[in-house]
């Protein structure tokens, strides 16, 4: 699988790291290499020059895309720049790890999505956190049953980096780069994908939506608004056999002493799971019994796709970055094998039908219905 990126800033570098490593996964179906980079900065493509495999660099995307040594294109640009640049990697007849959240608003996903469709590519969207160890585990008590009725679901995303008012101003702090939708557009996919998978889809939504900070420095002496969402909370009531459950979605920039972290918590009448980023070895799991108990348990590195590392040690971003690409090059391959998967496009258009729906109803104060999923 020969990859192109379009986009080489902190996820294209990732990327690059993820297929360097490639060689620590065990039973992969699939090789992959990256082979072309295209971004508009010298700097970021000076670093690429690195890379042995690579063997085009270009600040045009569409000489990238004319390249016959590419099949996939993991594209990571700003989400105003979504649409146009999905649509033409898909014409071109290449295959698409798309960046979330899939276009800068629902119609954007909507259109990308419909010529997904048409020109038959295979696409995904990247999401990375689920492939960790303690989110499978979650996925695999619910799934077996083992907690009864549902009683409350919670996902979500919390940062801490907007909490300085002197931080710059970047793209992802304004509508008409990152999006209407804000920190959901931002953060959202993370939150949303293991639930969606684990046929979680909201019947309605009452949104509580946060600006906090309205401008901030420009690096020039000045300062630059900021009208996008820094914190969301969606409170969403989902059907899961027959009964409706309250699931909670938090997406946060303004999440005081909270680095990157990302968690899941699914509680039931005969037990309960949860997991957080915050703690990556451990995961805590409740037992009804006579004496009601909460135990950790420590986890190590038992992936979907097994590597080198011993099972006793922890993983961390780059590991399940890693994980989320062997999953792409699997089932594009039609090799998954039963494993997680990468969120999908229906899943991405679901999510912006989802954030949507979440800003009518914090404009309105009221509880707004979705399509049924």
């Amino acid at each position: 699988m020969r990859v192109g990126i379009i986009g080489g800033g902190l996820m294209g570098r990732e990327a690059a790291s993820a297929f360097g490593r490639w060689f620590v996964l065990e039973d992969s179906p699939v090789r992959a290499e990256l082979v072309a980079v295209c971004d508009l900065q010298d700097k970021l493509l000076d670093w690429f020059r690195q890379v042995p495999t690579v063997r085009l660099v270009t600040k045009d995307h569409h000489e990238l895309l004319r390249s016959p040594d590419v099949d996939v294109v993991y594209v990571a640009v700003p989400h105003n720049l979504h649409e146009q640049i999905y649509l033409d990697v898909l014409r071109a007849g290449k295959d698409l790890l798309a960046e979330k959240p899939f276009g800068i608003d629902l119609a954007a996903a909507r259109t990308i999505a419909a010529e997904v469709e048409r020109t038959g590519r295979f696409v995904r969207c990247s999401s990375e956190f689920p492939f960790l160890p303690g989110a499978q585990r979650v996925m695999q008590a619910v799934q077996a049953g083992r907690l009864g009725r549902l009683l409350e679901i919670r996902s979500g995303f919390w940062h801490a980096s907007d909490l300085d008012p002197n931080k710059p101003v970047n793209w992802k702090r304004q509508n008409r780069t990152n999006g209407e939708i804000g920190v959901m557009g931002d953060l959202g996919m993370h939150v949303v994908h293991v639930p969606f998978r684990l046929g979680w889809r909201p019947k309605r939504v009452y949104a509580q939506l946060q600006k906090i900070y309205t401008q901030r420095p420009d690096g020039r002496g000045g300062f630059a608004p900021c009208d996008t969402w820094d914190n969301a909370m969606l409170h969403t009531e989902v059907e899961v056999a027959g009964a409706e459950v309250p699931m909670r979605l938090e997406m946060k920039r303004l999440a005081p002493g909270e680095m990157n972290t990302w968690f899941l918590e699914v509680l039931g009448t005969d037990g309960g799971v949860r997991f957080s980023t915050k703690d990556p070895k451990t995961l805590w799991v409740f037992e009804r019994a006579k004496e009601q108990i909460w135990q950790r348990i420590d986890i190590g590195y038992q992936t979907p796709f097994p590597t080198i590392t011993g099972g006793i040690f922890e993983v961390g971003f780059p590991d399940c970055f890693l994980q989320m690409w062997a999953g792409f090059a699997a089932e594009r391959a039609g090799a998954l094998g039963g494993r997680f998967g990468c969120a999908t496009p229906a899943e991405a258009v679901a999510s912006h039908e989802l954030f949507g729906a979440a800003l009518r109803s914090h404009q309105d104060k009221a509880v707004v219905s979705l399509p049924p999923g």
